[in-house]
């Protein structure tokens, strides 16, 4: 993250913790004369005009595979046929009912993606999101641990490391739970913070968690927060942290990012049943057509078979098993992984390569410089972003509404926005970081000004 603070200005406060002020570098704009921001924002304003004049209609408001990628996974398509053997390794026949919690071979390639044993891996159709708001549903249902399910509780909370993923937090939402906002550090979710929370309030239910390439940061927690992770003793028996490995093999550098063990940790401290695991193959594969996974202890998986093998008789297992005939193994998931790697490193390097220009000089901007993931983490002048995402949007692009990372939609700096330059091809997305810079220029130069009257 490119750092505004000055060498001896400290963070205070929760929400300069999450978005750092702009510090030294916003005084050298400030301390322009007001004749010489009154043209910067006049050059802001003629360049926004060009380019409204231009009607374009970009998107970059999620992070969405492009068509080259997807075009990369089509052999999953056609890896059955009308005459294929349709029976896995156990001799069940895919085409019937049965196999509650998938292929063993689809389990075993899970299992690599996200080290927890394969029969501790229950699969299931495209959405890994849906089997996080199942797990939710559960827990208020028929509770965890033994527990008074969470809908007969007088009060529910759920930890929210800020800024996140928008969809987690709806979820949350979604059932009642009062939301905590935790600030990102470049470690990962403040640790001194949740590991005080957790013991102190046994209404805390568990927390919300994307380790490696976060959204939208595109941090990776450290050793020490997975460590930390795992020796958490909450106050509640039924607290349980959602691990939603979504960008587990999404590296784009030849230096990638490592994520520690959770599992393995949670086993040395005893602590196993805190966590429940997602992964899916939504960007690796087909986003509509993939499959899910969530992963548990042993005593957690009995739990969710009750519910699961009630729900349904099985998940697709066609879709598995031709999903298993292209990638065969982990070796087959990282070399589809490389193909992503060639579309999507070149759109990274614009991101970076335009926010660098036109605005590494001004200090009215920071910026992640993720080495996987599907995110740019864009921090603006506070009290700008709102500014910032409604000027693209009348100029014809559209970007994640400001204050989606943050629970409630509520940015307490008004500063960040999410930028998703997947989708985009390479030109649209230039015209596109383009604008956004000019959007940021002109929000900037008008705050400045007003603050001036």
């Amino acid at each position: 993250m490119k750092s505004l603070l000055g060498e001896n200005e400290q963070p205070k406060g929760f929400a300069i913790q999450i978005l750092h002020k702009m510090g030294d570098v916003v005084m050298k704009l400030a301390a322009k004369t007001t004749e010489e921001l009154r043209q910067l924002h006049q050059e802001a304003v003629e360049q926004y005009e060009d380019f409204k004049s231009l009607h374009l209609q970009l998107n970059m408001a999620r992070g969405k595979p492009c068509a080259e990628q997807l075009d990369l996974a089509l052999g999953v398509l056609e890896a059955l046929h009308a005459r294929s053997e349709f029976a896995n390794s156990n001799g069940d026949d895919c085409r019937n009912y049965g196999v509650w919690n998938g292929l063993p071979e689809m389990r075993a390639i899970f299992s690599k993606m996200i080290d927890v044993p394969a029969d501790q891996i229950i699969l299931g159709n495209n959405s890994s999101l849906q089997m996080m708001f199942d797990c939710i549903s559960q827990g208020f249902t028929h509770g965890y641990s033994g527990c008074t399910p969470w809908a007969r509780q007088e009060k529910v909370k759920f930890l929210c490391p800020a800024p996140g993923y928008d969809r987690h937090f709806a979820v949350t939402e979604y059932f009642g739970f009062e939301m905590i906002p935790v600030p990102m550090l470049k470690t990962g979710p403040d640790m001194d913070l949740i590991e005080r929370l957790v013991a102190e309030d046994d209404t805390i239910k568990g927390c919300w968690c994307v380790p490696k390439y976060s959204n939208p940061t595109g941090i990776t927690y450290s050793d020490e927060t997975v460590r930390r992770f795992a020796a958490l003793k909450p106050a509640a028996k039924d607290f349980r942290i959602m691990w939603d490995n979504a960008y587990c093999v999404h590296d784009l550098t030849d230096t990638p990012d490592t994520l520690l063990d959770l599992y393995a940790e949670c086993l040395k401290q005893g602590t196993e049943d805190n966590v429940l695991f997602f992964a899916s193959t939504s960007k690796i594969s087909f986003p509509g057509a993939g499959v899910a996974a969530l992963a548990a202890s042993k005593r957690n998986i009995e739990d969710l078979k009750r519910r699961i093998t009630t729900q349904t008789i099985g998940p697709d297992k066609l879709n598995q098993l031709r999903h298993i005939l292209f990638l065969h193994d982990i070796n087959g998931v990282h070399a589809l992984m490389q193909g992503h790697r060639k579309i999507l490193e070149p759109k990274f390097q614009i991101v970076e390569e335009s926010l660098e220009r036109e605005l590494g000089d001004l200090g009215i901007a920071k910026w992640s410089k993720p080495n996987g993931g599907y995110f740019v983490n864009l921090d603006v002048m506070n009290g700008c972003a709102k500014r910032v995402v409604s000027l693209c949007k009348e100029a014809g692009v559209v970007l994640t509404d400001a204050g989606a990372t943050f629970p409630y939609g509520a940015d307490p700096n008004d500063s960040n926005i999410r930028v998703a330059p997947t989708f985009p091809p390479q030109e649209e997305l230039r015209q596109a970081m383009h604008l956004l810079c000019i959007c940021v220029r002109l929000a900037a130069t008008e705050k400045l000004l007003d603050e001036r009257q």
